[in-house]
């Protein structure tokens, strides 16, 4: 049998590296977090609530949770609460009105924000920019197709 002149190459386990890289930047968010009391599933509960607009229906968020952190009902809606009694969130209603970042929620997300790009910047400094926009490009697209994926396969 002959080939086309290269041996089939292998795809890179993205799963391992992605995974790894995760682990590394979680590790140094935890330690921000700490310096202002939060915790991580707190901070991953008011990423959401911004990712959403910042003013979802509170059924809307909490189903967001529940999806993007893997959440069951209850833990969901325990997340949406404990962000609204921390003073990070606000909620017009009993669980049917909107939640909202509040001016507290917004303020912290730029503290944790501008302090993670005071210890990352040196370590993305080193890496090619070209090469850190086609990551963030390619890191999208994975969670995009693989979103679509769970949806159509009724996973969501």
């Amino acid at each position: 049998m002959t080939t086309t002149g290269e041996t089939a190459r292998r795809l890179p386990l993205i799963g391992q590296a992605v995974g790894q890289a995760q682990a590394s930047l979680t590790r140094l968010l935890t330690g921000i977090l700490a310096e202002s009391g939060t915790s991580y599933q707190v901070w991953l509960g008011l990423q959401r609530l911004s990712a959403v607009g910042g003013q979802p229906a509170r059924a809307a968020y909490e189903a967001d949770l529940s999806y993007w952190l893997q959440l069951d009902g209850p833990a969901a809606a325990r997340l949406a609460g404990d962000l609204v009694a921390a003073g990070l969130a606000t909620s017009d209603g009993d669980g049917d009105g909107t939640v909202t970042i509040s001016a507290r929620g917004q303020a912290l997300r730029e503290a944790v924000l501008a302090r993670s790009a005071q210890v990352t910047a040196p370590i993305l400094a080193t890496i090619d920019r070209g090469d850190l926009e086609t990551t963030i490009r390619t890191l999208e697209q994975v969670t995009r197709l693989a979103r679509e994926t769970t949806t159509t396969e009724g996973n969501r």
